[in-house]
């Protein structure tokens, strides 16, 4: 990350505070959905943090992967969503933004349970490096890594979340 350190925990507050905004200026009740594994953790926090009712739901992008013939089946999950997705405000989380596939797959998936009222995008980082148009709503730090490092989120027994920086 050329000497740039990124701290989880301090990005979480900043998403939060800009999901209380989000929250505020809509008129209408938002359920969160966490993509598997990091928006999962990030939806869950949330959820408790933000006093939401009810529980987050969880999207896997296992099955509508493009890659899924090299991939296979990844781990992480399956879809659970505990609400009846038709006409619901549904604001879907994520830990990295990247190429846009990831989210391409989990709206694929979501249109497979029903027809949502509107669909909004949260994520902790954008990495850019967008290969679809896909944009977050919502994104608590932007940074720039080489193609051949991967970010991901890490959750601790206590909760706590931090960064790991691997090379692909």
């Amino acid at each position: 990350m050329s000497g740039v350190t990124l701290d989880a925990e301090a990005l979480y507050r900043e998403l939060t505070r800009g999901m209380r905004g989000m929250l505020a200026q809509s008129p209408l009740p938002a359920t969160l959905v966490g993509v598997t594994s990091g928006g999962v953790w990030l939806a869950e926090r949330l959820q408790k943090d933000l006093g939401l009712t009810g529980e987050p739901g969880i999207l896997s992008s296992a099955m509508h992967r493009d890659d899924f013939s090299q991939r296979g089946l990844a781990p992480g999950g399956q879809t659970v969503l505990p609400f009846d997705v038709n006409g619901a405000h549904l604001i879907v989380v994520d830990d990295v933004i990247y190429t846009g596939r990831t989210i391409r797959a989990v709206l694929n998936e979501l249109f497979d349970y029903g027809r949502p009222a509107s669909v909004k995008l949260v994520v902790l980082v954008d990495r850019g490096g967008r290969e679809l148009p896909v944009q977050a709503d919502l994104a608590a730090a932007r940074v720039t890594l080489p193609a051949s490092q991967t970010l991901e989120l890490a959750r601790a027994a206590s909760g706590a979340f931090s960064f790991q920086v691997r090379q692909t």
